[in-house]
């Protein structure tokens, strides 16, 4: 009966994984274009899981943590509702008024996780989930009048996701740490139409908008340490490298260097305490460096100066800064079977204030987050919602628009940026 049990469950799995693999499933994510969390439980604690694996979604954040979790699945829905809002003002060609980017509302990001004991030591484990994205939809174009003619006064916008498929093996040096490793496999897809206005602007005026979606794939290597200091406290650290994704050829009029769009190198440090028999408080401190990557970090200052070009190797990017995010959670077993969470996520948003036009479509500025959580046990099986708020976050523009007249200029002025969240998941858990 267990090895039938066994095999229905590793079926499901598969199943559930290449669902997910080919789903077009898009979302905005917390920290930039990253999630404030992994896994629902770590979602209802702001986040944190460095030290404190919960499911079988740990080696998204440490794959060391795998070690620790024992047998088990885990799958996992998540509605996301980001309101995103682009305002200009000061502009001398017309363009003054706010832009509702919210043509699309509702999002759905799926996360599935399957880990295996082999022995008392050794893990072996795969996850599916999406690591963030961005998607703006504006019915009223705000880059209508950037050429003669008045181009691209159609609908504008971008829709960009992000799929890891991350297979694990984590290992117990003793009984009191671990490390671990995971190769993660990306794939991305994006599309962007609208945009006719940046064509006078590009390398490539033919790849900047409206070609449809284009993805490309790539790998990358997250390490992790987990380690019990003393009975009631557990560090963690973890480092995933840059990952070097294929070009957008269908947008390399669009990103540097001819359709480049990287996954930044992320690295934390995590502490988890068990306050009481009870309470268990956690932290994590995650820093995330868009800046080092040319495609998001370099900033627009040699296209406004009309020294570069769109997607030219020397060319602009979305000029993001360095983010450090910090978050801290707390879970609290109230009854052997109901367990309650809740958690508060900080960063500083990765957009300076003289960026902020082109990224009136990448308005990736939230910054402080508040979550609740919960599961309920029965026996072997798992039942956890967790809800996420990230409040309005407003960015004004500090001489972001540059001035002259189409086609040389943009009109002056600046754009202001906002945005607010609201997720709700549900997640399935089984042990065996």
């Amino acid at each position: 009966m267990k090895t039938r049990v066994s095999r229905l469950t590793m079926n499901i799995f598969k199943l559930t994984a290449l669902a997910l693999a080919f789903a077009p499933a898009s979302a905005f994510a917390t920290l930039g274009y990253f999630a404030h969390g992994y896994g629902l439980k770590a979602k209802g604690m702001g986040g944190v899981g460095i030290a404190l694996p919960q499911d079988a979604l740990a080696p998204a954040t440490n794959p060391a943590g795998n070690a620790w979790i024992g047998t088990r699945f885990d799958g996992e829905m998540e509605w996301f509702r980001p309101i995103r809002e682009g305002e200009i003002a000061g502009n001398g060609i017309g363009l003054n008024g706010k832009y509702d980017a919210n043509g699309r509302k509702n999002f759905l990001i799926p996360g599935v996780g399957y880990n295996r004991m082999v022995n008392q030591d050794l893990a072996l484990g795969i996850a599916v989930f999406g690591n963030g994205g961005m998607n703006t939809s504006f019915n009223s174009n705000p880059f209508s009048l950037f050429s003669v003619g008045a181009a691209g006064v159609g609908k504008a916008g971008v829709d960009y996701m992000q799929l890891f498929i991350a297979p694990t093996v984590a290992y117990k040096l003793n009984q009191n740490h671990s490390i671990g490793a995971t190769v993660n496999f990306v794939y991305h897809q994006f599309g962007a139409q609208g945009l006719e206005g940046f064509q006078g602007f590009s390398a490539t005026p033919g790849s900047v908008t409206n070609r449809g979606r284009d993805d490309a794939s790539g790998a990358n290597l997250r390490l992790g340490w987990t380690g019990k200091i003393t009975p009631a406290i557990t560090l963690g650290a973890t480092y995933q490298s840059k990952t070097k994704m294929g070009k957008l050829g269908k947008y390399s009029g669009l990103f540097r260097n001819q359709g480049e769009l990287d996954v930044p190198e992320n690295y934390g440090i995590g502490i988890a305490v068990d306050a009481t028999p009870k309470l268990k408080i956690a932290a994590d401190i995650l820093q995330i460096n868009y800046a080092k990557m040319s495609s998001v970090g370099t900033p627009v200052d040699c296209f406004f100066a009309g020294a570069c070009f769109l997607g030219a190797s020397n060319g602009p990017g979305f000029g993001w800064r360095n983010t450090t995010a910090f978050k801290i959670g707390a879970s609290y077993a109230l009854s052997q079977s109901l367990t309650l969470r809740a958690g508060f996520a900080t960063t500083k948003q990765p957009i300076p204030a003289n960026q902020t036009f082109l990224n009136i479509i990448f308005p990736a500025v939230v910054q402080d987050h508040i979550t609740l959580g919960a599961t309920l046990q029965t026996g072997a099986t798992e039942l956890t919602v967790g809800y996420m708020h990230a409040f309005k976050k407003t960015v004004s523009g500090a001489g972001s628009i540059p001035g002259g007249f189409p086609p040389a200029g943009f009109g002056g002025g600046n754009a202001n940026l906002r945005m607010y969240q609201d997720s709700l998941g549900v997640g399935l858990g089984m042990k065996f």
